[in-house]
């Protein structure tokens, strides 16, 4: 027959076993154990980045990137009378979808296989349900007293699909991205210096555009605005 001590000794080794006690443990070691469990600490998010912008210093027009392209296609917008849609290789994977404010100045013939330049880092934009990834530069005057004439700004013949232009004086371009350059309204700023020269030479503030093959001028239009 069991002693006292023995029937004491059992019934705490039945309560251990129920409350899931090492044997000889307190009560209440299993809530610290579980309770001294290390909780996983919660990964602070870092602050998002920034984009840096390219040489801030550098001349407006170098944050800009003209590019040598040729017309592959060309075809009548659907939705608008002024404005062609065009497929314009400029060296790349595929061809720009480009829409231009031409339909007045050109026919579809003039426009297919016309080597110019094209303003490759703008952001792309909406032109009347049609997705435009550019522009193409022209110089334009004004001929007996309202008449407007748009001429393309050319490259020189020798001059590769693709080559990005550079500006005589000027230091080598490091383009912005399209973001930029439309948060900054560099294209605006710009425009007031972008003229041809007396020779019909392309240039900014008298910087003249220029490649690997010679200067870009257009056909005829002397002191005329580029756009």
């Amino acid at each position: 027959m069991p002693t006292a001590l023995e029937l004491v000794d059992a019934a705490i080794a039945e309560s251990e076993g129920r409350l899931g006690l090492a044997p000889g443990a307190p009560i209440g070691a299993s809530k610290k154990q579980n309770n001294n469990k290390k909780q996983p600490k919660k990964q602070q998010q870092q602050p998002k980045k920034q984009a840096a912008t390219k040489n801030e210093n550098q001349p407006d027009i170098c944050k800009l990137e003209f590019k040598v392209g040729v017309i592959t296609k060309v075809w009548d917008h659907p939705n608008a009378d002024k404005l062609y849609c065009e497929e314009i290789n400029v060296g790349e994977d595929a061809p720009r979808q480009i829409a231009s404010g031409l339909r007045p100045h050109f026919t579809l013939e003039q426009m297919m296989g016309q080597r110019l330049l094209v303003v490759s880092n703008l952001k792309a934009k909406n032109l009347v349900k049609f997705k435009s990834h550019g522009m193409v530069l022209c110089a334009a005057a004004t001929v007996e007293g309202d008449k407007e004439i748009v001429e393309f700004v050319e490259p020189p013949e020798g001059a590769e699909i693709g080559e990005v232009v550079t500006f005589e004086g000027l230091p080598k371009p490091e383009p912005w991205s399209g973001a930029q350059v439309e948060k900054k309204k560099v294209f605006q700023a710009c425009m007031a210096g972008m003229k041809t020269t007396e020779e019909g030479l392309a240039a900014w503030n008298g910087h003249v555009f220029t490649t690997s093959a010679g200067p870009c001028k257009a056909k005829t239009i002397k002191n005329g605005a580029m756009r």
